[in-house]
């Protein structure tokens, strides 16, 4: 009998694995065909020895890029990506090298949830810009500077990165709650409860921001 229960426990557990599996999507971003480009230029090319989509900004300015997954709608699930972001050459100042995800993105592409990371706060001096490595925000009512301004240090955190670097993220979104992963790290860097768009659904697009250099590969989605 107890053998029993243990082999239907086991075949339980494969059925779980083989659904999951089933729903698991990967994304090839390095096929500009399947991607809706939003102020953005995009070419395939090899970064650090592996194929990836370069995305850089089709005009400098103050306004994301993006890269918007056609023919994909997501709303609770994962979405996994290796990204490299840098600021590019005689970019301004401020540059970060901002580079991410935007998700449950509505039709007119201006209003999203998005998390991304700041790969020159990872490792700087400044302990300050060090809590400021990692960003959520819901654009375009709740941008980085209200979200600091009316909730400091809660929407922001540190994760160690560098620029030029590959590096691993991972969103997992559950109704208003978000988690951000980064690295191979078994626990979140960056926890939201709040998610400000409320439970919708949209696209899934690859984001940069203002002068940025970025590339993407192995973008997967599991809903």
């Amino acid at each position: 009998m107890k053998r029993a229960k243990q082999s239907s426990a086991a075949i339980f557990t494969c059925f779980l694995l083989t659904c999951s599996a089933a729903v698991a999507q990967q994304i090839a971003v390095t096929n500009p065909a399947s991607l809706d480009l939003k102020y953005a230029l995009a070419e395939v090319t090899t970064y650090h020895g592996e194929q990836a989509l370069k995305l850089t900004e089709k005009e400098p300015g103050q306004i994301a890029a993006l890269a918007v997954v056609k023919n994909l709608t997501f709303s609770n699930g994962t979405i996994d990506v290796d990204v490299s972001g840098a600021p590019t050459k005689g970019t301004f100042e401020g540059a970060r090298g901002f580079i991410g995800i935007a998700f449950r993105m509505q039709s007119d592409s201006t209003h999203y949830e998005a998390f991304y990371v700041r790969p020159t706060n990872g490792r700087t001096d400044d302990q300050l810009r060090r809590n400021h490595s990692t960003q959520y925000v819901s654009e375009p009512d709740w941008p980085w500077e209200r979200l600091r301004k009316e909730n400091p240090g809660v929407y922001e955190s540190y994760a160690d990165m560098q620029p030029g670097e590959w590096m691993h993220l991972r969103i997992v979104v559950d109704g208003i709650n978000a988690k951000l992963y980064v690295g191979n790290a078994f626990q979140p860097c960056l926890l939201v409860h709040d998610l400000k768009m409320g439970e919708k659904e949209g696209a899934v697009a690859l984001w940069i921001g203002p002068g940025t250099e970025g590339y993407f590969r192995n973008l997967k989605i599991t809903k």
